[in-house]
């Protein structure tokens, strides 16, 4: 009989730059290779929370995800390994010092390598080819995420207000996970309609970074209209620059006029999901998807 082909081992890294053309790479004795910050995923961890925190064990850097690249695909003993990878920045008020990491047995050193002596110190072509990808979209990004909250209590089965219907176990698990990947992108403003499944899906993550959370009207399903949601995501839109990375966290009827704001496609999140806008130079450059579970 045939056997099932074995799902792929699953990795997430970064390729961290620093102004000057700088990536930060890593040095395995084991391996006696040159590579990119990486690691194998814990068991149900995002991908984008398993990226930052392998470049923080790997190097001591604390980083803020960038545009997404390709991931790697390549045969390793009893299988193959799946590498998702992002372009990545130490994050704002974080120290870029490699100098005082303590290398151990699986890192022995770490560095900060002039982008073209990187492409010739690293091990592996499928490495030089991602460092490639990532020199040309480098540049800072700023995000811009949408979540529509995670699973509620049915309206079928809930009899008071419609604005104080609760997230389910399940939805508050899943707000849960959605904190690790705000934390990815270092989001600096939290904004949420005021409905308490809205205000519970931001709590998690507002409270772990000790965000307040900027309560807007317009964007529950009792307030939205097309004019007024467009109107204040354009202007949250604007403020990036001032504020940082930003969360907007909505209900399914709203989104539409949310995207419509922000000149993109509906992508029709599915409840507990991430829309994740790269913005440079307020333009949209990239977009990504994420599923909070």
């Amino acid at each position: 009989m045939p056997t099932t082909p074995r799902a792929p081992v699953q990795a997430a890294g970064a390729v961290v730059f620093r102004p000057g053309r700088e990536v930060a790479l890593v040095h395995r004795p084991k391996y006696d290779d040159w590579s990119f910050p990486k690691g194998k995923l814990d068991r149900g961890e995002p991908t984008t929370v398993a990226a930052v925190r392998e470049v923080e064990e790997e190097t001591g850097l604390r980083i803020r995800l960038g545009r997404p690249l390709r991931a790697q695909r390549y045969p390793v003993r009893g299988g193959e390994k799946l590498v998702h990878y992002w372009a990545a920045r130490v994050a704002d008020a974080a120290s870029d010092d490699v100098a005082s990491y303590a290398v151990n047995a699986e890192i022995d050193a770490v560095a900060w390598v002039p982008v073209e002596e990187a492409a010739r110190r690293l091990t592996y072509s499928r490495d030089r080819a991602t460092l490639a990808e990532a020199v040309k979209v480098r540049k800072a990004t700023t995000p811009f995420v949408v979540l529509r909250h995670g699973d509620a209590r049915a309206r079928a089965t809930w009899h008071g207000d419609d604005r104080l219907r609760p997230l389910l176990v399940a939805g508050r698990r899943q707000a849960v996970t959605a904190a690790g990947i705000l934390a990815a992108y270092d989001v600096r403003r939290v904004v949420t309609s005021p409905s308490v499944r809205c205000v519970q899906s931001v709590a998690p993550y507002a409270g772990d970074a000790g965000l307040p959370t900027e309560e807007l009207a317009v964007l529950s399903e009792e307030e939205a209209e097309k004019g007024a949601v467009t109107a204040v995501v354009r202007e949250l839109f604007a403020g990036l620059a001032a504020h940082g990375p930003t969360v907007v966290c909505t209900h399914r009827p709203v989104l539409p006029w949310v995207f419509e704001g922000l000149g993109i496609r509906d992508p029709r999140l599915e409840k507990g999901e991430l829309a994740v806008l790269h913005v440079r130079k307020g333009s949209v450059v990239a977009t990504e998807r994420h599923q909070a579970v």
